[in-house]
């Protein structure tokens, strides 16, 4: 790369902004070489049916069907110590496998699995009184005393270490990451009582983290404290696991480009907040992760680890499932991703479509397709399934492609026009990658149970059933808010382990746990 020489004051800019130079510079001389040219916006060339092989409805009791020899071949290379008769029922040279034959083949997997999330950046935006008004005015005024005292204790810091919900009484439940945490703990408990052979093994799931520039030594000395939190002590002391001690990687920061409109070639954006020599630092999208944690996933591989979850640290509902984890290692399929089938108030956001080359792809509502388009095929009975940034990688697969999907991975400029200026982004989205794998596998997801996700303050309140009792609450939104919260309910007493007294969550001793 040809640096170019920088005046004294944006070199200052890089240093105490903590901004990766070297990455800003290489993304801008790749943009002005022409190299991102060909990222076009995903083009639809359809909408794409549920079929049971490759996009499979699992909001109904799953059922798998494959021929035996690929099935013992499959069990005798990842699951050595389970036979082949132990489960299913073989007739013709196939093997028919039901919903609790799959659970439990994905409870023996458990431990080739390990658990990955983006924890994002601080709470800033997250809490940002004008955006969590435009949600809903009416809903705001409705909760202000309740977001007034989260908002509170979750401004500054990073958005993990936040409450991931509000407790009926008011007060703050644990942090998203406690919860993440505390999930893991209960399926080793699980997998220890049930499944494992040596009743001693230890904790499983090795837990591994993109943290940020201004989050990592928060999030770190949260976790430090974690192991006395009543929500993960006592099952920490039991299984003495290595999940409060994940691998972490930080992703680097990168500088805003100047906006299109001032053509090219492209250069640094240096006037933010209209102050001359002023740069804007930036994280380049969670589709960074795939360089950023590059050598976790090959640190991983080598141990011996053969799956790995990832998804944002704000969905609640993204907890490891068994029977989605057997339908991925029994199919051989490079990843698995959640998509939610489509309610009435899902009008933004990235659908499943069939892009012009047949590939499964993600697009977004509104550049690639219109909601009239989406309207016409509801009608006419096809389904819609929205994107819920939620995905299992087979690791062989991802330690053989990581350097070519890192080069390839879309990066995408967007211009914004915000209070900092009007300049462009560069990110790259971690789900595109669906549409770079030959043959990815669709989980259809009840958003209720699968996609508990809080982008903004108000929606955890909203999901939290934070003032669902007033009379004033919006009509339009009461109907979406009473079945997050029911699928707040289902997840707090199920995987999160947890049982409501005197209006509080609070968690069950591990003797409770079933």
């Amino acid at each position: 790369m040809n640096t170019p020489t920088l005046n004294p004051s944006i070199e200052e800019e890089f240093n105490r902004k903590h901004i990766n130079r070297p990455l800003t510079l290489t993304i801008l001389e790749r943009f002005n070489r022409g190299e991102f040219d060909h990222f076009k916006p995903v083009q639809v060339g359809s909408l794409p049916q549920v079929d049971g092989r490759q996009i499979i409805d699992m909001t109904k009791p799953a059922e798998y069907k494959t021929d035996l020899e690929h099935y013992r071949k499959t069990l005798s290379e990842l699951l050595p110590g389970v036979s082949i008769h132990q489960y299913g029922t073989s007739e013709a040279g196939y093997i028919h496998l039901t919903n609790r034959d799959l659970y439990e083949i994905g409870m023996h997997l458990l431990p080739k699995v390990a658990y990955g999330i983006l924890n994002g950046g601080s709470a800033t935006s997250y809490v940002d009184e004008k955006k969590n008004r435009s949600f809903s005015s009416e809903l705001f005024h409705i909760t202000a005393p309740i977001f007034e005292k989260a908002a509170a204790i979750s401004r500054d810091r990073p958005k993990s270490i936040t409450p991931a919900f509000i407790n009926p009484d008011g007060s703050p439940g644990p942090s998203f990451l406690e919860l993440k945490i505390r999930a893991l703990l209960i399926q080793s408990l699980h997998y220890r009582r049930h499944f494992a052979a040596d009743k001693n093994i230890q904790g499983i799931f090795p837990l591994f983290q993109m943290t940020s520039i201004y989050t990592d030594a928060k999030v770190t000395e949260a976790l430090q404290e974690y192991r006395n939190s009543p929500y993960i002590g006592a099952l920490y002391n039991e299984l003495n696991p290595a999940t409060l001690h994940p691998y972490t990687a930080v992703q680097p920061l990168i500088a805003a480009y100047t906006h299109s409109s001032q053509g090219r070639p492209k250069g640094l954006f240096t006037e933010a907040w209209g102050k001359p020599n002023t740069l804007l630092p930036l994280p380049g999208g969670h589709g960074q992760n795939f360089t950023v944690l590059s050598h976790i996933y090959r640190d991983l591989y080598s141990q011996g680890y053969r799956y790995a979850y990832l998804g944002n640290i704000d969905n609640l509902g993204n907890t490891v499932d068994p029977t989605a984890l057997a339908l991925l290692a029994l199919s051989g399929k490079q990843g698995a991703f959640e998509f939610s089938f489509k309610t009435p108030v899902d009008v933004k956001g990235g659908i499943l479509v069939r892009d012009e080359t047949g590939r499964l792809n993600a697009a977004d509502i509104g550049p690639a397709i219109s909601e009239e388009e989406l309207r016409q095929a509801e009608q006419s009975g096809t389904p819609i399934l929205f994107n819920c940034a939620s995905g299992i990688f087979d690791l062989k697969y991802l330690n053989e492609q990581l350097e070519y999907i890192s080069a390839q991975l879309p990066t995408r400029f967007s211009d914004q026009d915000k209070d900092a200026g009007r300049y462009s982004q560069a990110e790259q989205i971690t789900w595109e990658i669906i549409g770079m794998m030959d043959s990815p596998l669709i989980f259809g997801v009840h958003k209720y149970d699968r996609f508990l996700a809080s982008k903004l303050l108000i929606e955890n309140l909203m999901t939290s059933g934070i003032g669902l009792e007033s009379p004033e609450y919006p009509p339009e939104l009461r109907p979406l808010a009473s079945n997050l919260h029911n699928g707040l309910i289902r997840a707090l007493e199920g995987p999160y382990g947890l049982k409501l007294d005197q209006n509080r969550w609070i968690p069950k001793a591990p003797e409770e746990i079933e």
